[in-house]
């Protein structure tokens, strides 16, 4: 039975993928704030790498697959704490679990993206730079100071995927494969936020994937699924987008 971790378990996304693959006959170790096998926050260091010990512990110190759904949206309290989450509890649940993964039988990783990541000049912001290069003080001042929560988000799941795509290469020689699903708008708690909030609402509603409908977490898990069995055996590095045809209507001629 593999046995595969998966942040933010508890709700959306997450909760989907942890069905699926239990259905697949994968043992679960679910991490998020409430209602999981590890309870931890990932906005903090410290709580990160309390998620990592029990894991860890919980594990045996041996993981086939880890799944890295947890991350905030445009209505987080702050931009820092976007990027905390999204950023950081992502990286450094990579960093701390990569070990266990090299002992697992056909190990695989798969970082939850986004579409936004292709927003245009998000790779150029600072705060990106500060991201990639593990700055997390300087990272998340200027993400408050921009004072742009939908920019702070672009920036995180553009920086997120961008390591994710640099440690598969390193990751490969150890067998392990790590990849990426960008979904674009999916019925989720998150989603709903967004759509319910004053300054975000009417954009969110009015930017209609091709397909003519918001995804559901279901179709994204299924996708997720599909990346960490051994039928995905040769991919790895890759970004999967899941969105409905979202990247292609905005960039048709850059993939």
């Amino acid at each position: 039975m593999p046995v595969t971790a998966v942040s933010g378990s508890a709700s959306g996304i997450g909760a989907a993928v942890c069905a699926v693959l239990r259905a697949a006959g994968h043992r679960i170790i679910g991490i998020d704030r409430a209602n999981a096998e590890v309870i931890a926050d990932l906005s903090s260091a410290e709580g990160r790498q309390a998620a990592v010990a029990q894991v860890l512990e919980q594990s045996g110190g041996v993981l086939d697959g880890l799944v890295c759904c947890a991350g905030l949206g445009v209505t987080a309290p702050s931009s820092s704490l976007l990027l905390a989450v999204n950023y950081f509890g992502v990286s450094q649940l990579l960093d701390g679990l990569v070990d266990a993964l090299a002992k697992g039988e056909n190990p695989a990783a798969l970082v939850i993206g986004s579409v936004a990541a292709t927003q245009p000049g998000a790779d150029q912001q600072p705060m990106v730079e500060a991201l990639l290069a593990g700055d997390e003080a300087r990272s998340l001042t200027l993400a408050n100071d921009l004072g742009q929560p939908h920019v702070a988000y672009a920036c995180s799941k553009y920086a997120v995927t961008c390591e994710a795509r640099r440690k598969s290469v390193p990751w490969a020689a150890q067998g392990i494969r790590l990849n990426v699903v960008a979904p674009g708008a999916v019925e989720t708690p998150l989603h709903q936020a967004a759509k319910d909030d004053a300054r975000y609402g009417k954009s969110v509603s009015e930017f209609v994937a091709p397909l003519g409908r918001a995804g559901h977490p279901e179709e994204i898990a299924q996708v997720v699924a599909f990346l960490q069995s051994s039928q995905a055996s040769f991919v790895t590095g890759s970004v999967i987008f899941v969105d409905g045809g979202m990247d292609a209507m905005v960039r048709a001629q850059r993939f």
